[in-house]
C-alpha cells in the first residue's frame, strides 16, 4: 500500500475549497504531499462544468444560492449540506495514467462506500455517476479535472438532503427528467454525513491501495501557502 493523507473538513464554501484543492494539487505535483483526499460539505451552490449548456439553470428569483463556473468536466450540478463531497488530489502517474480508468475507479469507490450501509448502487451504460435501479435514480455525481496527471474535483454523494434542487433549479448533469435520491431516502432513516466518511475512506483505501494518515485541519493554513509542517498527522479511522 502507498501512504496517503485525508483531510476531514466540515462545511466549506465552494470557492474556498477550490483554492485549497489548487494548493494541495501543487504540493502533490511537487512531491511535497502524497495522494490526498479532501472530505467535506458545501453550503448551497450550483457549479457549472465545462460542458454546461445554456438553459440548464432554472433557479427561482431570490434563491439564496451561489453559482460558480468551474474547470471540471461535466455539466451543472448542485451541492448542499447533507452531501458528502470528496476531492481526491492524486498523482495519476501512480494509478495508471488513464483518465477513463480513473473515472471507473471513482465509481467503484462510490459503490463500495454505500454498500456497507445497505444501499446497492451500480453504473448505467451511457450515463455518468452512480445510480440505483428500478427505477433509475442518481445518488452520486462525478466531475474531475486533470492537469499534468494530477487530479482535482471528484464526486458528490447524496447522503441526507432535499434532492429537489437537482430537478427544480437545474437540469442536473444535462439529463432531462432524471430522478435523484439520497442514502437517507433509500434507508428510510436520517443519515449523518459523518456516518458515511469512514466508509468513503475505506473504499478509497481498497480501490487505490492507499494507507491513510489524517492531515489535521490546523494544517490548512500551511497548505494554502504550499508549506507542509513536518508533523501534522494522526492515524485516520478506516471502516472496513
Amino acid at each position: 500500500m502507498t501512504d496517503a493523507y485525508v483531510l476531514n473538513l466540515g462545511l466549506v464554501p465552494y470557492r474556498e475549497a477550490w483554492e485549497l484543492q489548487r494548493s494541495v494539487a501543487a504540493a502533490v505535483s511537487q512531491g511535497a504531499l502524497p495522494d490526498t483526499v479532501l472530505l467535506l460539505e458545501h453550503p448551497p451552490v450550483v457549479t457549472l462544468g465545462r460542458r454546461t449548456e445554456p438553459g440548464e439553470l432554472h433557479i427561482p428569483p431570490g434563491a439564496e444560492i451561489e453559482i460558480v463556473e468551474t474547470d471540471r468536466g461535466g455539466k451543472s450540478t448542485y451541492h448542499g449540506p447533507g452531501q458528502l463531497v470528496s476531492y481526491p488530489i492524486f498523482d495519476l502517474t501512480r494509478h495508471g495514467q488513464d483518465v477513463k480508468r480513473y473515472c471507473r475507479d471513482l465509481e467503484e469507490v462510490l459503490i463500495r462506500t454505500i454498500a456497507p450501509l445497505g444501499v446497492e448502487a451500480t453504473r448505467i451504460e451511457g450515463l455518468t455517476g452512480i445510480w440505483l435501479e428500478r427505477p433509475p435514480r442518481k445518488i452520486a455525481s462525478i466531475g474531475i479535472h486533470i492537469s499534468k496527471w494530477v487530479s482535482t474535483h471528484g464526486y458528490a454523494l447524496n447522503v441526507d438532503l432535499d434532492p429537489a434542487p437537482f430537478t427544480n433549479w437545474i437540469t442536473a448533469c444535462g439529463i432531462e427528467d432524471a430522478q435523484f435520491t439520497t442514502i437517507a431516502r433509500e434507508l428510510g432513516r436520517p443519515v449523518a454525513v459523518d456516518e458515511v466518511r469512514p466508509h468513503a475512506l475505506a473504499a478509497f483505501a481498497d480501490v487505490f491501495d492507499l494507507d491513510f494518515d489524517e492531515l489535521r485541519e490546523d494544517a490548512v493554513a500551511d497548505l494554502r501557502h504550499q508549506a507542509v509542517p513536518e508533523r501534522v498527522t494522526q492515524r485516520a479511522a478506516v471502516s472496513k
